[in-house]
């Protein structure tokens, strides 16, 4: 990669964004969508791509690379037309699909963010683990629903920190951090269930499209995948009256960080307990840390995720930029990421002042 990416960037502060969210007039749909294509020069399309949308005021991050194109982002609703007009305008997107998020009028992202990627999702695979070309059957919401009844293998092809919140019944759902840990743990976890039938599932269906494609390379006979992902299963769900089989809330990479699928709340707080599905990332910035808490934590440690980085989260920024200056690691999230339930986050093994 070169600096070429750079050219066209954001040049307000988050404060200066948040305001002018606030001040539009104007409702916004947020959307994502992929696909796997060769785009033989990224860098001219990011730019091409950086241009249009920017005057379209569209949020959101994009990845570009010579594999393809994955997005989410957010649209003004009077610029629709113009939007879809851009992607139908390039080559080999006439047939993009777009996953619309069931929860509108939210300020999903602050900022427009497109850049270069060696991949459009990073999976760790060798070229010749995997063909994408050839991936699993997709599933509508109906087929999926009849699938699962019938007692089909569902595996969550994503992280834990996702199906932590939400998940198909009965789901495989792997204890991983990343999509690369999970390719290699999934097979060995299906190895004896090479002849029975395999139902993948993640957030908007693109991951799903690797894991199969690695799955049928690995000798997996009758792999499926839902279409769409969860985002697209809870729109066919709504539209066409199903039964919904998906508990508690999507994940998604968002402000939002969770989109309501079901009344279920499957997980707890991470600080006192109670049920809960709130995702938050810590209140000072150098920890950040992924974490759930419920409105009466929210208000008792401000937004942070202890009481270590409570008190330093009330330090002028001044302070705080000579304390991460200082640090051997470039932040605390350098550290850890995202919490599992079974850890104490007052208990941590981080020392917020090192």
């Amino acid at each position: 990669m070169n600096k070429k990416n750079e050219i066209l960037f954001n040049k307000y502060s988050r404060d200066d964004l948040k305001k002018q969210l606030e001040a539009e007039s104007f409702d916004r749909t947020t959307l994502s969508f992929y696909k796997y294509v060769i785009i033989e020069d990224p860098f001219s399309l990011r730019e091409r791509l950086f241009v249009e949308w920017d005057k379209l005021k569209i949020k959101g991050r994009i990845y570009v690379a010579n594999e393809g194109i994955n997005a989410q982002l957010s649209c003004p609703k009077p610029n629709w037309d113009l939007f879809v007009m851009s992607i139908k305008s390039i080559k080999d997107f006439e047939d993009i699909q777009f996953k619309i998020a069931i929860e509108d009028n939210l300020n999903s992202f602050l900022k427009l963010t497109i850049k270069v990627k060696k991949q459009i999702v990073a999976d760790g695979l060798n070229n010749n683990e995997y063909d994408v070309t050839n991936v699993g059957k997709h599933l509508s919401a109906k087929e999926w629903n009849e699938f699962m009844n019938s007692g089909a293998v569902v595996v969550d092809v994503r992280n834990h920190y996702e199906s932590r919140i939400g998940h198909f019944k009965g789901a495989l759902r792997p204890d991983v951090d990343t999509f690369k840990e999970e390719l290699p743990l999934i097979k060995k976890k299906l190895e004896s269930k090479k002849e029975e039938k395999i139902l993948l599932y993640c957030t908007g269906g693109i991951r799903c499209e690797k894991t199969s494609s690695y799955l049928k390379h690995h000798g997996f006979k009758d792999v499926n995948q839902l279409h769409g992902g969860i985002i697209d299963y809870a729109k066919q769900v709504k539209e066409n009256n199903l039964e919904n089989k998906f508990i508690g809330k999507n994940f998604v990479f968002d402000d939002r960080l969770g989109e309501k699928i079901s009344n279920d709340i499957v997980s707890n707080c991470d600080q006192c307990g109670r049920p809960c599905d709130d995702y938050t990332n810590c209140n000072y910035v150098d920890c950040n840390l992924l974490f759930i808490q419920c409105e009466k934590c929210a208000r008792k440690y401000e937004g942070c995720c202890n009481n270590n980085c409570q008190e330093m989260s009330k330090l002028p920024n001044d302070e705080q930029k000579k304390i991460r200056k200082s640090r051997k690691k470039p932040s605390l999230s350098s550290f850890k990421k995202s919490i599992r339930p079974q850890e104490n986050i007052e208990e941590r093994n981080i020392n917020t002042r090192l």
